[in-house]
């Protein structure tokens, strides 16, 4: 991601979460999302997996890495928190983090939110991260977290695949976070319902590939054009505009931190 002034090529499209390095063809990805122009943040599930990933993506012009430390892995890799707070200083971009409480994951949830806390305490030490947040049956506790230890001017929040209710989304605009939006939260008519309510300047577009499949193949980050036009039928706005938008919103984003 980046502002107007740097980019010789400016974007055409949005990509806010994606797992690229999961992808057997990790490069091949990498040239599409500069092919398309599609501005990708590539996440990381663990600190180990960031370094990899920055080399791979360091000629690319559209794809930025984030460094992250994923819930549903903290029960693996807790250890691995000191090398993420070491590298921290070096990424401007955080996640895939936060929290998950789903059946699969709940009794390492202490856990999590001991780790949560202390990555969101430290990028507000440091100031200026745009960070990708996880908040699998865990909304609530999620927002009281940045509530507590990430000051809007200190950092800003994402909220991937957001799943909450009404009102956990208006909590959450009112922090200054922002949604990514991908294709299978348009799937049902509750999802479709919270997303057509929220604030049109903080939406983002994702894949969350490659994890999301249409017909059984993993989706790719040029994929987010059909995100948009299908967001633009739920919001009753001309594609061609909306994704404008979008590219605004990501802009403002990075302006702001």
């Amino acid at each position: 991601m980046t502002t107007p002034a740097t980019t010789r090529q400016p974007p055409r499209w949005v990509d806010f979460h994606c797992h690229l390095d999961l992808y057997r063809d990790h490069a091949a990805v990498i040239a599409e999302c500069d092919k398309e122009r599609v501005a990708t943040l590539a996440v990381t599930t663990t600190p180990k997996a960031w370094k990899r990933n920055r080399e791979m993506a360091a000629g690319s012009q559209h794809v930025r890495v984030a460094l992250g430390l994923h819930p549903q892995l903290v029960a693996e890799r807790a250890g691995e928190l000191p090398l993420f707070e070491a590298l921290l200083p070096d990424a401007r971009y955080v996640g895939e983090i936060g929290l998950d409480a789903g059946p699969r994951f709940y009794r390492s949830f202490p856990e999590q939110e001991r780790i949560f806390e202390r990555i969101l305490r430290a990028c507000a030490e440091q100031g200026g991260k745009i960070l990708t947040v996880h908040s699998v049956r865990s909304v609530a506790k999620v927002l009281d977290h940045i509530e507590a230890a990430l000051p809007p001017d200190r950092g800003r929040v994402i909220l991937h695949w957001f799943t909450g209710t009404p009102a956990e989304a208006r909590r959450a605009a009112a922090m200054g976070c922002y949604f990514s939006i991908n294709r299978e939260m348009l799937r049902s008519d509750r999802h479709r319902k919270l997303v057509a309510g929220l604030p049109l300047d903080r939406l983002l577009t994702e894949t969350d590939g490659p994890f999301v499949e249409i017909d059984g193949t993993p989706v790719r980050p040029p994929s987010v054009a059909d995100t948009v036009a299908e967001l633009g039928d739920l919001r009753g706005i001309d594609s061609g505009e909306l994704g404008k938008k979008i590219i605004s919103n990501l802009r403002a984003l990075v302006r702001a931190t």
